[in-house]
């Protein structure tokens, strides 16, 4: 398919994964509805791509947000996909800590919340739309892509609030697909290893350069930029439906 004439939303769309999702989509040829709460970053891609590309400050669980990223959307044509991508913070807690304290039920709610429910909520309101379309010629109305992590498959000691959301995106992305085949819509996720984001950059050369040796071949982080070649492809392919593609290299978490 061409993206020429499509219009993409990308949450998290101003930095690491959602990012470099932007850049590929737009160099594709889609207008890219840049929806984030970081108004510096997405400002500053949106005037960087120029033409077909906007930023919406949108809260991932603020459905009015999300209504006004769709209002944008519709200025730039016709919305029939996006990539959830957002993120941006991680809770390391045992679920009873070395103090003998309980795991924060905050911490895993706040978690929770972002990365699970969050993604939920864009899902719903996005399918939501995008069923009222009239369907293209084989069928499809639209496709969306969420976004895992392995650690939703082995997450780390320490891991076990993000581990569930992330887990529960993995079992959202099935039943997903299944409710939605009856509008035409495909949903498939992606569960990266450890990728190079800025947000990883905390962790320091050492710790980074350990998560690069634990991956079996390439032997190094992911980058961003595949990320997004494969929500692009997961976008593309109308057969591709249900599915949550590991991208990790063959990495498998340890236990820490």
């Amino acid at each position: 398919m061409s993206f020429e004439g499509e219009v993409v939303l990308v949450t998290g769309g101003a930095g690491g994964l959602g990012d470099a999702t932007v850049r590929r989509l737009h160099a594709e040829g889609a207008a890219v509805v840049i929806a984030d709460v970081n108004d510096e970053k997405g400002n500053a891609l949106a005037d960087e791509l120029g033409n077909k590309a906007v930023y919406v400050r949108t809260d991932v669980l603020d459905d009015a947000t999300i209504e006004n990223a769709f209002a944008k959307a519709d200025e730039l044509g016709t919305l029939r996909y996006a990539v959830i991508a957002h993120g941006g913070f991680g809770v390391l807690e045992k679920v009873v800590n070395r103090d003998g304290s309980p795991h924060t039920l905050k911490g895993f709610t706040d978690t929770i919340a972002l990365y699970l429910t969050g993604t939920y909520n864009v899902l719903r309101l996005t399918a939501a739309k995008v069923a009222k379309l009239e369907p293209k010629d084989n069928g499809e109305r639209g496709a969306i892509v969420m976004t895992s992590s392995i650690a939703g498959y082995e997450g780390q000691i320490g891991q076990s609030a993000y581990a569930a959301a992330k887990g529960g995106v993995i079992g959202l992305t099935l039943t997903g697909a299944r409710d939605l085949a009856a509008v035409g819509i495909r949903l498939n996720s992606i569960a990266p290893g450890t990728m190079h984001t800025p947000i990883m950059d905390f962790l320091g050369e050492e710790k980074l350069g350990q998560f690069a040796a634990s991956v079996p071949f390439p032997k190094r982080l992911g980058a961003p930029a595949e990320y997004a070649f494969l929500a692009q492809h997961l976008l593309e392919n109308p057969y591709l439906n249900g599915e949550v593609v590991r991208l990790d290299g063959g990495q498998r978490f340890q236990p820490k």
